[in-house]
């Protein structure tokens, strides 16, 4: 069951290629295909796919100009205007949760993005769910069954988005815990991948969702909007992010969010996160590590 649905998450993929690096893509062997993380084109270079353990060059000619325009058009199922949102923040999201990062020249107004022109280069992340990776923590997080509030950190690629999905979903389904009401802040809809305003990945049946919009935002009106008993939100970045959780925290909200780093020494002498422990406002911080093709997780108690 998990090779097909591997399969279908990577002919998804290759279905918003232009033809000639449509067919390139497939001539993958097919156990390459359902480990393939991503697609990288980028102009005068030949297209790349990476795996688990680094890029590789799938050998064809290069990518050219023009397939970039392609590749947008097919894309936005030649309704460009209508992703125009979308464009402006550098990405697309594609049916199935599967998402086009743009690199190109930015065309500014008024101090703004306001469009992408002359791309340059493209990186098609494969959205696959891993069920139930959320299985050698839940137990630990939700003692008693609820769950507690949780801040996941971990270095770029270790698998924190991955981790904060399956724990919405089932904190949102009551799968392992206490069902409870979900807001989930997907600013770059990398999470829950919403699609026509349905999400593209499972997220939980009482789970609502804002994506599109500054985290700090957005997690002011989902609590003003959608009374949440959790609060869950990817990467925090910016000091109005640590405000608006501050704010919710006070609410008795339960909050659930991941950041980027190494350990909690590292997040003590970044002043950002500093001001996030110090506030008290998380009870265990679960730390993810990379070990080969594996992970492993460190949960600590906070104050």
């Amino acid at each position: 069951m998990e090779q097909m649905i591997r399969e279908q998450a990577y002919r998804q993929v290759v279905g918003v290629l232009p033809p000639r690096l449509r067919q390139e893509a497939f001539s993958l062997p097919l156990q390459d295909q359902c480990r393939a993380e991503e697609l990288r084109l980028r102009v005068g270079q030949p297209m790349s796919a990476v795996f688990p353990e680094g890029e590789r060059p799938l050998g064809g000619e290069p990518v050219r100009a023009g397939e970039l325009e392609q590749l947008v058009e097919i894309a936005s199922r030649a309704s460009v205007h209508a992703v125009l949102d979308q464009l402006r923040r550098g990405y697309l999201t594609v049916e199935g949760g599967h998402r086009i990062g743009l690199c190109g020249t930015a065309v500014l107004r008024e101090g703004e993005i306001h469009s992408l022109r002359q791309l340059s280069s493209a990186a098609i992340r494969v959205a696959r769910q891993v069920r139930n990776a959320s299985d050698p923590v839940l137990g630990r997080l939700c003692p008693g069954g609820k769950l507690v509030s949780t801040l996941i950190l971990a270095p770029p690629g270790a698998g924190k988005t991955t981790l904060l999905r399956d724990l919405v979903r089932r904190v949102s389904d009551g799968d392992g815990c206490q069902p409870r009401r979900v807001s989930l802040m997907d600013e770059r809809g990398e999470v829950a991948a919403l699609y026509s305003g349905c999400p593209q990945l499972d997220v939980g049946s009482r789970t609502d969702v804002m994506e599109g919009c500054p985290k700090a935002r957005g997690l002011m009106l989902l609590m003003r909007a959608m009374n949440p008993q959790v609060l869950a939100v990817d990467e925090i970045t910016a000091p109005e992010d640590v405000a608006a959780l501050r704010t919710a925290a006070g609410c008795g909200v339960t909050l659930l969010a991941t950041a980027h780093g190494n350990s909690r020494e590292d997040l003590e002498r970044r002043p950002l996160y500093r001001a996030l422990m110090e506030a008290g406002i998380f009870q265990k911080l679960l730390l993810i590590q990379r070990e080969g093709a594996g992970r492993s997780y460190q949960i600590e108690e906070l104050g």
